[in-house]
């Protein structure tokens, strides 16, 4: 069986992420979705773990073959630990590529046995990321076209009083 890991912070999960997944979901036996808890990235997440796990277990409850784990060590690490072969990593623009290709020379590095896979993101979504999904919330913009019902009432929520 041939497992792949999607690590991510997902915060939150949009639909650009969940087309990574899905089409990861039809490469690989098993796909684990791995919500990290990076807590020092930037100011830190919007949502708590909890929360995000919860939020990628709602946008992939379709998808047998994957499992959502929270995970806060090395990321190699985690993907023994879940028993992965490949660390999947989505692509949408060449700045992209820059910052993964430097993270799968390391990993290599630190696991030459983990291979790093990468899924050009569906050009619908090229443009799509949580940063951006969470700036146009924050300004009471229109993101259901971006993002699952219930991430969207969990953003709606938390601008509200803003």
């Amino acid at each position: 069986m041939h497992t792949a890991l999607v690590p991510g912070t997902y915060d939150p999960i949009t639909l650009g992420h969940q087309d990574v997944i899905k089409r990861t979901a039809q490469l690989f036996d098993k796909v684990v979705v791995g919500v990290a808890a990076s807590p020092k990235k930037g100011a830190g997440p919007l949502f708590s773990l909890e929360q995000r796990v919860a939020f990628a277990e709602d946008a992939l409850s379709d998808l047998p073959n994957v499992t959502v784990q929270p995970f806060s060590n090395l990321l190699v690490d985690f993907a023994v630990e879940v028993g992965a072969r490949a660390i999947v990593k989505g692509l949408r623009a060449v700045t992209d590529f820059e910052s993964e290709f430097q993270q799968a020379s390391l990993n290599y590095r630190l696991n030459p046995d983990l291979e790093t896979v990468f899924v050009m993101a569906n050009p619908e979504h090229m443009y799509l990321s949580s940063s951006v999904v969470r700036e146009i919330a924050a300004l009471h913009g229109n993101i259901r076209f971006w993002v699952t019902p219930m991430v969207l009432n969990a953003l709606t929520a938390r601008f509200a009083e803003d």
